[in-house]
């Protein structure tokens, strides 16, 4: 199984917001050994959006759909999957009970922009919203794939990542797998150079398949080359991810140095944040 990421939000392309939440969901579909091979943003627009989530359904077996389910005239993520489902938006009464009491627990009236958080497309599941109103959705698509849809807002969106969609996620691949990249810093030697010595080996790499072998300038820090591995468990990626660091460290000689293994959580949850 692949996964796909799609942002939805203009704020994004307007480079008013960073998107942290894209970054936070990739390290955990890694974590859950499902591949990703796509990140995609999108502004406030149906048809784009539409486009997007079409793209996004031809290439790969599930999208995660990050932001749009709020209660403003922009927030059109749940008009966009309706019509990417071909199917009508459904006024949910539950939804409307559960959305009025998190108001009236704090002290709030309701405003009436806040039932379209509870229109919900035809076939889909909803995915019960617990520290805000927008709930998420499980959203069934042709040919056996699944868009799902969640909060923009980092705090809600983990919540139900790690409750709801990682865990449908790993039962609809019908597998578990790991995924574990080892990064080699090496100076002295420019990237086009490293290339080049290891051209052989990205070859045989690539016919195989697993494990990958990638670059990444990191100015003073030098040129990492990145090892990534897939396998059945964390055992088994190690173990391949031993081997290769010690054919590569061989074929760099004493340019290469400290190795460090990865997926890592984030110290902290994704925030976005204002950069101007």
């Amino acid at each position: 199984m692949n996964c796909e990421v799609v942002a939805v939000g203009t704020e994004l392309l307007l480079g008013q917001i960073v998107d942290t939440n894209s970054a936070w969901i990739g390290e955990q579909l890694a974590l859950a050994g499902i591949d990703s091979h796509f990140q995609t943003k999108v502004g406030d627009n149906l048809d784009r959006i539409m486009s997007v989530l079409r793209s996004a359904l031809d290439r790969s077996d599930a999208v995660i759909v990050c932001g749009g389910l709020g209660p403003t005239q922009d927030d059109i993520t749940r008009d966009a999957l309706a019509a990417v489902m071909g199917v009508e938006l459904r006024r949910d009464p539950a939804l409307v009970e559960v959305i009025a009491e998190v108001f009236a627990s704090r002290g709030r009236r309701m405003p009436d922009n806040n039932l379209a958080q509870a229109d919900v497309p035809e076939g889909a599941t909803v995915i019960e919203q617990r520290r805000g109103t927008a709930p998420g959705l499980i959203c069934p698509v042709a040919a056996g794939k699944v868009v799902y849809a969640v909060p923009g807002v980092p705090y809600e969106m983990t919540e139900m990542m790690e409750r709801a969609v990682l865990p449908d996620l790993r039962h609809r691949a019908g597998a578990s797998s790991v995924i574990l990249s080892r990064t080699l810093r090496t100076w002295g030697e420019s990237e086009s150079g490293l290339a080049e010595r290891l051209a052989d080996r990205i070859a045989q790499l690539d016919e195989r398949g697993n494990p990958t072998l990638a670059f990444l300038a990191s100015g003073m820090e030098g040129i990492k080359v990145r090892l990534t591995a897939k396998g059945p468990d964390e055992a088994s990626c190690r173990e391949v991810l031993g081997h290769e660091e010690l054919v590569v460290r061989e074929l760099l000689g004493s340019s290469s140095s400290a190795a460090t293994t990865r997926p890592w959580r984030s110290p902290s949850a994704p925030c976005w944040t204002p950069t101007g």
